[in-house]
C-alpha cells in the first residue's frame, strides 16, 4: 500500500526486488494453505480491465513501459485476491488498520528524523541536495517542514498520498472505536495521529472526500432507520435531489472554493494537463495508446511530454483521462463498471444486506460501513487523481470487491434456518453469535 515509499527509498531496482520477494512469498503461502473460496466469484469485470491492460501490449506505444507497469499491475492484483482469499472479513479490516497504523507512524517518525538528525530537505534514496541545487522542491523526498506551518510529505514524498492515507486511517480507527473492536486508549491516539497527518498533508482533495464520507455515513444510517420499502425509496430521491443541488452549487462557486482551500481555479495546473491527454485521447479514442501506469518517465514518450516545474509528469491527474488515453473507451468502460459494481456491492453490505429478495435481517455492525466509504474516497479521488489505478486504491478495490462478491454465493438457494449471512463471510463481530441470533455490540 506504500509502494511510493519504496521507491523514494530504495529506488527502481530494489522496489522491483520487493514486489517479487513479496509475490512469490504470497503464492507460496497460497500454494501451501489452499484457500477454499468460490473462484467463480471473482471481481471479472476488474479482471476484465487487467486482461485489456495486458491485450494492450498488442498495440502500445510504449512497449518498454507497458511490460513494466504491467508487471507492477498484475503483482498488485495478485496480492489483493491473495489477502481477500486467506482473510477474513475481521481480518481484513484488522490488516488495513495495521498497515495505516506503520505507514502513518514511520511517516511521522520520518520527519522527525530529517528535523532532528538529517537537518534539512532530502532527495530520494537519502540524497543530500548540495549548495547549488537548483531542481524545484516538488523534488525533495521530504522538504524538511515538519515544525513550520507547511505541508509535510511523510514517507510518500508526496502530501497527497499522506492525506488520504491519513483519511482512512481515520475511517478505520473511528468505526473500531464505535464499534468497540479494540482497546479505545491506543485506537484513540492512532486516531489523533491520523487527525495530524490528515491536517499538516493539506490536501483540498482529500478534504472534499472527508465531506463525501460524512455525507455517506449520514445517509447510511438514515436508510438503516428506514423500515419500509417506501420510506426507502423517499430518500434515496431526496439524497439525489439534495447531491445534484449540491454539486451544482459547488460548481457555482468553484472559485471562491479553491481560495477558501488555497488552491489554484485551474486545479494546480490539471486542466492543462487534461487537455494535452484528451487530445492524444482524441487520436485513438476506442483501444487507447497502450497501458503505463504510472507513465515512465524515461520513456521517450513520457520524457518531457508533460512538465510541472522542471519534473516530467508521471500520470494524467485523473483516473478517467488516464485509463481514456490509455486503453481507450474500451478500457475505460471496463474500469467504469468494476468500480461501480465495487461501489454498488459494498453499498449494500453497508447498509446490512446484500441485492437479494428475501427480508432477512443481515448482521449490521458499522465496522460494513468500511468498504463503501472506500469506494467514496477512490470515487473522489479519482476526478484529480490517478491512485486509484495503482498501489493501495487498486489494491483495496481488488482484494474488497473480491471479499464483498463471496457474500451473495452464501445466502443463495439454500433453507431460511441454515442460510448464512454476510457474517459468514464478513464475520466482524464474531460468526457464531450472530448465527445464533445474539445481539451484536456497536450494531446499529
Amino acid at each position: 500500500m506504500a509502494g511510493t515509499a519504496w521507491l523514494m527509498a530504495i529506488g527502481v531496482a530494489g522496489s522491483a526486488v520487493v514486489v517479487a520477494l513479496t509475490t512469490l512469498g504470497s503464492a507460496a503461502i497460497w500454494a501451501i494453505q489452499r484457500p477454499r473460496r468460490r473462484w467463480r466469484r471473482l471481481p471479472w469485470f476488474a479482471l476484465a480491465y487487467v486482461g485489456w491492460a495486458l491485450a494492450s501490449l498488442l498495440w502500445t506505444e510504449w512497449p518498454r513501459a507497458t511490460a513494466m507497469t504491467l508487471a507492477l499491475l498484475l503483482a498488485t492484483t495478485a496480492q489483493a485476491i491473495f489477502v481477500a482469499s486467506v482473510l477474513t472479513g475481521r481480518q481484513i479490516i484488522e490488516a488495513i488498520a495495521a498497515a495505516v497504523k506503520w505507514m502513518l507512524a514511520l511517516s511521522l517518525v520520518f520527519e522527525l528524523w530529517v528535523s532532528l538528525v538529517w537537518r534539512g530537505p532530502v532527495l530520494p534514496q537519502f540524497v543530500r541536495p548540495g549548495p547549488g541545487f537548483e531542481g524545484d522542491p516538488i523534488m525533495f523526498w521530504s522538504r524538511d517542514k515538519l515544525f513550520t506551518d507547511d505541508r509535510i510529505q511523510g514517507i510518500f514524498g508526496n502530501a497527497n498520498s499522506l492525506a488520504y492515507i491519513a483519511l482512512l486511517g481515520l475511517v478505520v480507527f473511528g468505526l473500531q472505536i464505535n464499534t468497540r473492536a479494540g482497546r479505545r486508549g491506543p485506537l484513540v491516539a492512532w486516531t489523533v495521529l491520523a487527525a495530524f497527518c490528515f491536517w499538516r498533508g493539506s490536501s483540498a482533495t482529500a478534504a472534499m472526500c472527508a465531506i463525501a464520507i460524512a455525507i455517506v455515513i449520514m445517509v447510511v444510517l438514515l436508510m438503516r432507520r428506514a423500515r419500509t420499502a417506501h420510506v426507502r425509496r423517499i430518500l434515496y430521491v431526496v439524497f439525489a435531489v439534495t447531491g445534484v443541488s449540491l454539486i451544482v452549487t459547488l460548481w457555482l462557486v468553484r472559485e471562491d472554493l479553491f481560495e477558501l482551500l488555497g488552491r489554484s481555479s485551474d486545479l494546480s495546473g490539471r486542466k492543462e494537463i487534461w487537455a494535452m491527454v484528451a487530445a492524444r485521447f482524441a487520436e485513438s479514442p476506442l483501444i487507447g495508446w497502450g497501458y503505463s501506469v504510472p507513465w515512465v518517465p524515461t520513456d521517450p514518450f513520457f520524457d518531457g511530454w508533460i512538465v510541472d516545474r522542471g519534473v516530467t509528469v508521471m500520470q494524467a491527474h485523473s483516473t478517467w483521462f488516464d485509463v481514456a488515453m490509455q486503453l481507450g473507451v474500451v478500457g475505460l468502460l471496463f474500469f467504469a463498471v468494476a468500480l461501480g459494481v465495487f461501489t454498488w456491492r459494498a453499498w449494500f453490505l453497508a447498509l446490512g444486506r446484500i441485492p437479494r429478495s428475501g427480508t432477512d435481517r443481515e448482521p449490521r455492525s458499522r465496522l460494513l460501513l468500511i468498504p463503501a466509504l472506500v469506494a467514496t474516497i477512490l470515487l473522489v479521488q479519482s476526478v484529480t487523481e490517478s491512485s486509484p489505478l495503482l498501489n493501495w486504491g487498486w489494491f483495496l478495490l481488488v482484494m474488497l470487491a473480491f471479499a464483498i462478491k463471496q457474500a451473495p454465493a452464501s445466502v443463495r438457494g439454500t433453507p431460511v434456518r441454515r442460510r448464512s449471512t454476510l457474517a459468514a463471510v464478513w464475520p466482524l463481530e464474531g460468526g457464531d453469535p450472530i448465527e445464533r441470533g445474539v445481539p451484536v455490540e456497536g450494531a446499529a
